[in-house]
């Protein structure tokens, strides 16, 4: 492997707002035009399981999400664009992966011991209740999308650093039972240049605060969501203290230095909050107007995202194949003849 192998999942479960644009997808983007790396972007449809039971819901966010990168600019002829589920030898490599790995380790997992205390501090008998293999496992399959395609590199907030330790336990573990190299132990990469944008109430934005600006929100609603983004008390003409507010974090997010230095001196001036919020609009609304079209374009003709998205399969499935070719014999499990 000669290039760099940089791997991203992109979780299918919800529409994907300025905040996961801002943290993940434009960082993502840009690197997916840099020739010198491999990028592989999946997106996460088999992990979204664990959470969502709605099968509408999961269909939807496949083809926003998939329409909301395609829209922004991914370079898909650089970087392979896949749905996990399409790739039918990951779910093959986390089996042999749940073999050599220790139920102890997957004890230790962040998510799984969350959702135990919660059960605890419910008062429930069963620590383990309403707790599904499948967020239990959930490192499993998550160690299998990255070392199926031996990426050296795993761009992850703070809060995933575990998964990609776990990763690489379980990558050391099979290279020692079956005594080969066959899995390049990744890294997580956290780049805490990334922002986190604050959301509606001034908590960080999320769908499970419901408290998002949808990133292709129609120019009615766009506008009237910033208009209920929390502010404070401050009248018109009283200086106002842009480090300590949402819309100007949101403005900023998307301004150049010029332009947020514009800013800065319209809230030392006193800029009035129905003004501010009129300004955010205006701004993003120009930022995002030719995307938000191309997306709509993109919504309603489902056809073109499924054919980029078997190209990208197949790309992928073929590199996939030449790995598991190699593993299933070091197993046991290879063809007699």
């Amino acid at each position: 492997m000669t290039s760099t192998r940089v791997l991203t999942g992109i979780t299918t479960t919800g529409t994907p707002h300025l905040g996961n644009y801002v943290g993940a997808i434009r960082p993502a983007i840009a690197a997916s035009q840099d020739e010198s790396v491999q990028s592989y972007y999946f997106l996460a449809d088999l992990h979204a399981l664990i959470k969502a039971s709605d099968p509408k819901r999961v269909q939807q966010s496949r083809l926003e999400i998939a329409a909301t990168w395609l829209a922004l600019g991914l370079d898909t002829d650089n970087a392979i664009f896949y749905r996990q589920s399409d790739i039918r030898e990951t779910t093959e490599l986390a089996w042999m992966l749940s073999c050599v790995c220790a139920k102890g380790l997957m004890n230790r997992a962040h998510a799984y011991k969350a959702a135990v205390t919660d059960n605890e501090d419910n008062g429930s008998p069963d620590p383990d209740r309403g707790i599904t293999m499948g967020l239990f496992s959930y490192p499993v399959l998550m160690a299998a999308d990255i070392l199926l395609f031996n990426a050296n590199r795993v761009p992850v907030g703070r809060d995933q650093v575990q998964h990609i330790e776990m990763a690489r336990d379980m990558a050391g573990r099979f290279n020692h039972v079956y005594k080969g190299n066959y899995f390049t132990l990744p890294e997580a990469v956290v780049d805490e240049r990334v922002q986190t944008l604050n959301g509606l109430d001034g908590r960080k934005m999320s769908k499970s605060y419901d408290n998002t600006i949808p990133l292709f929100s129609s120019e009615k609603k766009l506008l009237k969501l910033i208009r209920k983004i929390k502010t404070n008390s401050l009248e018109p003409g009283e200086p106002k203290d842009p480090e300590t507010c949402t819309l100007f974090q949101i403005y900023s997010a998307f301004a150049s230095e010029s332009e947020e230095q514009a800013m800065r001196t319209r809230y030392a001036e006193g800029i009035g909050w129905g003004d501010a919020k009129n300004a955010v609009f205006e701004h993003l609304n120009a930022q995002l107007e030719a995307p938000r079209g191309e997306y709509e374009r993109l919504m309603q003709d489902p056809g073109h995202i499924e054919s980029v998205l078997q190209k990208g399969a197949e790309r992928a499935r073929s590199e996939a194949n030449t790995l598991l070719e190699r593993l299933r014999p070091a197993v046991g499990l290879g063809r007699f003849v």
